[in-house]
């Protein structure tokens, strides 16, 4: 699938769940003035549209890729007679979604809380998890509304931790060179956000399901 791909319009019914093997899912919520901004992302160890397994739903933002990659989709009606019928696909769905909540939680109060720089850092580090690499194609237009700054804001904070050797900036890429460097300047909220994800990896979904 390709970058800017839409998922999900916000209201529109789910339709489908989307597995990313190797690209990324952003979720974003659109204020008043039209403003986009992004409240979460969704990698290899995640899933979207998860909550249509308990019944008929509708998006509450708008979901798009935002790395291009491969990816596996079930049909939301086919994904919810798999959750009827199977109590580990159904505690494994209950389980993520409730993570995925914890995680726009801990991103909106690191968001208020924490520095410009540690927000970069965190977001380089999940992005890379997200992946499974260090090689990081997004601008910095787009990491400005993952961490709530402007633009500017993040070209220099990104050259900061260039000049350290921690990152390699590219035409519309971000390379993590030392990634030691990097999580030493993130906040605390990245662990907490990593260990309420991993803790329950949709590879699972996807062998119950082939089953």
């Amino acid at each position: 699938m390709q970058r800017g791909t839409v998922c999900f319009e916000a209201g529109q019914l789910i339709d489908r769940v989307y597995f990313p093997l190797t690209g990324m899912i952003s979720l974003f919520v659109t204020t008043g003035d039209g403003e986009m901004i992004e409240t979460g992302t969704i990698g290899r160890d995640g899933a979207a549209g998860l909550q249509s397994g308990f019944g008929e739903c509708k998006s509450y933002g708008l979901t798009t890729i935002q790395i291009a990659g491969d990816f596996e989709t079930i049909a939301a009606t086919r994904f919810e007679q798999a959750v009827s019928k199977s109590a580990p696909i159904r505690d494994l769905a209950f389980h993520y979604t409730a993570a995925l909540w914890a995680e726009a939680q801990q991103i909106a109060a690191c968001n208020a809380a924490h520095s410009g720089s540690a927000r970069l850092c965190r977001r380089l580090l999940q992005v890379a998890d997200c992946i499974g690499s260090d090689h990081i194609p997004l601008t910095h237009e787009y990491l400005a509304t993952m961490i709530g700054v402007r633009r500017t804001t993040v070209t220099l904070l990104a050259l900061e931790l260039q000049e350290l050797g921690a990152i390699k900036c590219k035409r519309r890429k971000i390379v993590i060179l030392d990634r030691r460097a990097v999580e030493a300047r993130t906040c605390e909220c990245y662990q907490p956000m990593t260990l309420s994800i991993s803790e329950y990896h949709p590879a699972a979904f996807r062998e119950a399901l082939r089953y």
